[in-house]
């Protein structure tokens, strides 16, 4: 782990967090679908535009590129950004991150499982750790009347990031990154356009606070966010990577709390304290690399 690599998580992890405050100033004022929808389509063509001028194409990605824009759309966008907006008309934006930070345990279960990857036994135990930081801070938060069913779609959508994430692995290795950005938006804005007008209708009226908000979440976590993501991943692979996300509630909730005057009580410092050390402790560690056996020549 080099320090271009921190710079860029802890840059990650400080935009990510900051969209749940945002988000929750959208969807106060604003239906979620229909929003979150508008959002990725500006995104997306924003995105599109700078890959052009940088001299990207969509006609040089490859099958399995291709492929990683329709998972990332689907998963990362309209389900996990999706269900995250819809729940966050319940929930509070520092509860909505501490849910959120639940992803790189169900990352690095499924790589495990599904991948045969691997990490020493510091790094399970920095996973454990943050899981333990994370259920602290929750607790608190649910003693405090948290809606549980807005919680309940916290948690799908997290598993449906956790999923994305995982996709990202080799997306970025042919180039085309910003191009393969946003293209998954406009995956997302379909998906979202075409579901929304079931579930909700377009009444809103519009005010500063809800433009700053949009336009913010349109450039910063829409666009720089997913950027810096896709080349972290590449940088680092995606289990460790996604050990920023544990940077989430910290934040998330001192975001929410600066911004929106949400609750910052000692559980939640002690509970970030908890996630911190499990951070450091994943990146110090590292999976073994698997060596081919060596094949020595026959005596003479």
């Amino acid at each position: 782990m080099d320090i271009r690599a921190i710079l860029m998580g802890v840059s990650f992890a400080v935009m990510w967090a900051s969209a749940f405050t945002t988000t929750r100033m959208i969807v106060t004022e604003a239906p979620p679908l229909l929003a979150l929808s508008l959002r990725f389509a500006l995104s997306g063509a924003i995105g599109i535009a700078i890959a052009l001028a940088m001299g990207q194409t969509w006609r040089n990605l490859s099958r399995f590129q291709w492929r990683a824009v329709i998972v990332l759309g689907l998963c990362q966008n309209a389900l996990y950004l999706g269900l995250n907006w819809v729940a966050m008309q319940w929930i509070e934006a520092g509860l909505a991150s501490i849910i959120a930070a639940t992803m790189p345990l169900m990352v690095a279960a499924m790589g495990w499982i599904f991948m045969g990857e691997r990490l020493r036994p510091l790094g399970y135990g920095g996973l454990c750790l943050g899981l333990v930081g994370v259920a602290i801070i929750m607790g608190a938060r649910l003693q405090g009347g948290s809606d549980p069913i807005g919680i309940a779609i916290g948690f799908i959508a997290a598993l449906a990031l956790a999923i994305a994430t995982l996709s990202v692995r080799g997306a970025s290795s042919g180039g085309n990154v910003m191009m393969i950005v946003g293209l998954q938006m406009l995956v997302g804005a379909v998906t979202l356009a075409a579901i929304a007008p079931f579930f909700e209708t377009w009444n809103v009226a519009i005010t500063g606070r809800l433009a700053w908000a949009f336009i913010y979440t349109v450039l910063v976590p829409g666009l720089a966010a997913t950027w810096i993501w896709f080349l972290l991943v590449q940088r680092i692979g995606a289990v460790r990577a996604a050990t920023f996300h544990f940077l989430s509630p910290f934040f998330g909730v001192a975001i929410g709390a600066l911004v929106l005057g949400e609750k910052l009580g000692i559980s939640d410092v002690l509970g970030v304290g908890i996630i911190m050390a499990g951070i450091l402790a994943v990146q110090l560690s590292k999976a073994p690399a698997t060596m081919p056996p060596v094949r020595r020549p026959p005596p003479a």
